[in-house]
């Protein structure tokens, strides 16, 4: 790590001070310089306490300013009401970075409180500082444990960068199972001053970092966060996050605990699709997917393998992979032929593979089971998963089995016990030096591979290609327009959509009904008539829609009983031809901006709520991926006869729609087009809602 690296003298310091040094066991300050020394910190540690000369063989100082040399990194180790004078004694002795376990709350406390005085005095000095309310950080590579744990579990430095808003999650996946191995892993609390995106970006830079795993509450710099995405996806190290405060209670309590907003996990579901984020829903996959990912081979094309020693387990695995989504490859008949050698009678090679058998010859069939099914071309991961206790008599001939299929192929491959309960460090630590992860828990195991194949197709994919945007003239209209604010009526908005090339219902005002059957004529019968008084927004709760009009009669007596009910403004529409009703929209997130959504649409689409967010501007194909994931997707294909939607119309429409949002969000408050018919001659927007940011 370079030392211009802004995060370095709290990260990988030459020079610690101890703040709170005391000789008394168990407290903070003995803690912290005990663990420095045990894990042979190799710079100058300094201890501070004015009420020692000395403490177990080391001087201790009055005061920071006293220190023979300004501190990389001052962590201070003392009580909330304390810790103000010491920071500022760190600011006066030049020290480079803070670290603050305190949780920076003081009774009765002035405005602005403490933690904002801290954050403001480190903000100024341009100073790194871990915490407050947080349980430090340990850097395996450089051997700083800055932290009351003598260390993080397993051997040397890994390969996995753990950054946790949580000290509990910090040494629950940090300093347990030796098989989860890191290069950095840190608690970073209230963020005082370095935020989660500054903690990737210094990791990014570390060549051992293979893999980011995120446990987070919020983002406090959404752009820095972006930022640090974009660099991961650059350098091909994927990022797996476990977002909490997702519903509205959760996101209440992380007020309180970290001191930030958890922020709309909409927003945060769009973000991670577009830089192929990997979310986990739990702790175990998310040190699942990070210990997979730990290893260096990244699966090439093709879909998932895996062998069993139980056909109960293999039944289970096949439930679970259908549910989520996770493609079994499909064996060659030479794999196949080779296999079933193996295999006694009764046992028919496939894909996934049960080699249970009498207690003889296990060995040899778990060697030529494996090694055939990795060694497929259909195959881009592979999983052996059977009973796999340390001391078991069985677990070597299976181990070895996996070890000999690592070594002889560049695909990825590891072990599976499915019992998360099972007794087996001893053995995943053997495992992983092999380079094969060992994953406790079914589930777990196949969310892991389900990732692992899932980030290599997003990596796959060529970067997007938005439609253009309109002539530059016509961007410059529609912001004069948005900038008088208020509710853009049905014209307006379908207008502006066509004008995006979004295909749109041609919309004529009416203010009056011989108007309204000018433009009927116009525009050839049947019509639609709607309402178009100002402030009514859902058009059909109140009746204000009618559809197939077929002549001039019946435009009329639906003009005279409309207008007499809700007033006279109206529009008059084409009718619009038989298809699916889906939505376009867009809303304004308070951290990334605009977002789009689609979604199943008509009158239900609020008890429904089937809809995708996305961050704008993409393409047709990722509009199709958006399309894909709705529950109601199925309905664009043909129900009962129905005929097939043009997926491929639709798609560019949302393109277009997107390169809309990304042009002129920040003149827009929200945007509501529904319903778009999706039919077999395309698509069309027949209704839209506008409303600028101004108004």
């Amino acid at each position: 790590m370079s030392a211009s690296h802004w995060m370095t003298p709290l990260l990988a310091p030459r020079s610690v001070a101890v703040v709170g040094a005391s000789p008394r066991a168990g407290s903070a300050g003995h803690t912290l310089m005990t663990v420095l020394r045990r894990e042979e910190f190799p710079g100058e540690l300094y201890l501070v306490n004015p009420r020692y000369e000395e403490i177990e063989g080391l001087a201790c100082y009055p005061s920071v300013a006293e220190l023979p040399a300004p501190p990389d990194l001052v962590v201070m180790c003392m009580a909330d009401a304390r810790l103000e004078p010491a920071f500022d004694d760190a600011l006066a002795g030049g020290a480079g970075a803070g670290l603050i376990f305190g949780s920076c709350y003081l009774d009765g406390d002035t405005d602005p409180p403490l933690l904002e005085r801290l954050r403001r005095k480190a903000g100024e000095a341009g100073m790194p500082v871990c915490g407050g309310n947080c349980l430090g950080f340990a850097n395996k590579e450089a051997r700083v444990y800055a932290t009351f744990d003598p260390g993080l579990s397993g051997g040397g430095p890994g390969h996995i960068a753990l950054f946790a808003q949580s000290g509990t999650i910090f040494f629950e996946m940090g300093f347990n199972d030796p098989r989860y191995r890191y290069n950095l892993a840190v608690s970073q609390g209230q963020e005082i001053n370095g935020h989660v995106a500054d903690y990737m970006d210094y990791a990014l830079e570390l060549p051992s970092t293979r893999v980011i795993a995120l446990f987070m509450e919020t983002v406090r710099e959404p752009e820095a966060f972006v930022a640090a995405l974009e660099k991961a996806a650059a350098r091909e190290v994927p990022v797996v996050a476990l977002k909490i405060a997702r519903t509205e209670e959760s996101a209440r309590y992380a007020m309180t605990h970290s001191g930030g907003l958890a922020g709309n996990d909409d927003a945060f579901r769009a973000l991670f699709d577009r830089y192929g984020v990997l979310r986990a829903e739990t702790l175990d996959e998310l040190a699942a997917t990070s210990l997979l990912f730990s290893q260096p081979k990244r699966p090439p094309a093709g879909a998932f393998a895996c062998m069993f020693d139980s056909g109960g387990m293999r039944e289970l695995v096949v439930d679970l992979a259908e549910d989520m989504g996770l493609p079994f490859a499909e064996m060659g008949p030479e794999t196949l032929a080779k296999i079933d050698e193996h295999l006694e009678p009764g046992f028919e090679a496939g894909n996934p593979l049960d080699i249970w058998s009498t207690f003889t010859g296990y060995g040899e069939r778990a060697h030529a089971g494996f090694h055939g099914l990795v060694d497929d071309p259909a195959t881009a991961l592979g999983m052996f998963g059977f009973e796999i206790r340390d001391h078991n008599i069985y677990a070597p001939e299976f181990v070895n089995a996996a070890k000999s299929a690592a070594a002889s192929s560049p695909k990825p491959v590891f072990v599976m016990s499915g019992f998360s309960g099972v007794t087996n460090q001893e053995t995943a630590v053997g495992l992983l030096d092999a380079g094969v992860p060992l994953i406790d828990g079914v589930r777990e195991a196949l969310v892991a591979a389900h990732h692992m194949l899932e980030y290599r197709d997003h990596c796959a994919r060529p970067a997007p290609s938005p439609p253009p945007p309109p002539p530059e003239a016509t961007i410059t209209s529609w912001r004069e327009r948005l900038a008088r604010g208020g509710t853009l009526d049905e014209a307006e908005g379908l207008a502006l959509l066509a004008d995006f090339g979004v295909p749109a219902a041609a919309a004529h005002l009416a203010e009056d009904g011989e108007a309204a059957l000018a433009a009927a004529a116009g525009l050839g019968y049947p019509v639609v008539l709607k309402t178009a008084m100002p402030d009514i927004h859902h058009k059909s709760d109140v009746g204000g829609v009618r559809l197939g009009l077929a002549d001039p009669a019946s435009l009329t007596a639906a003009y005279d009983e409309m207008a007499a009910r809700l007033g006279p403004r109206v529009t008059v529409e084409p009718m619009a031809g038989q298809g699916v009703e889906l939505a376009f929209g867009m809303v304004q997130d308070a951290q990334f901006g605009a977002l789009v959504l689609v979604g199943v649409g008509g009158v239900l689409i609020e008890v429904l709520r089937d809809r995708v967010f996305a961050l704008p501007p993409f393409d047709g194909e990722e509009a199709h991926r958006l399309i894909d994931r709705l529950q109601g997707r199925a309905l664009l294909d043909g129900v009962r006869g129905a005929p097939a939607a043009d997926l491929d119309a639709v798609a560019e429409a949302l393109a277009r729609f997107s390169v809309l949002a990304a042009t002129l969000g920040d003149a827009l408050a929200e945007m509501d087009v529904n319903p778009v018919i999706a039919g077999p001659d395309g698509c069309l927007a027949v209704d839209a809602l506008v409303v600028a940011s101004a108004g």
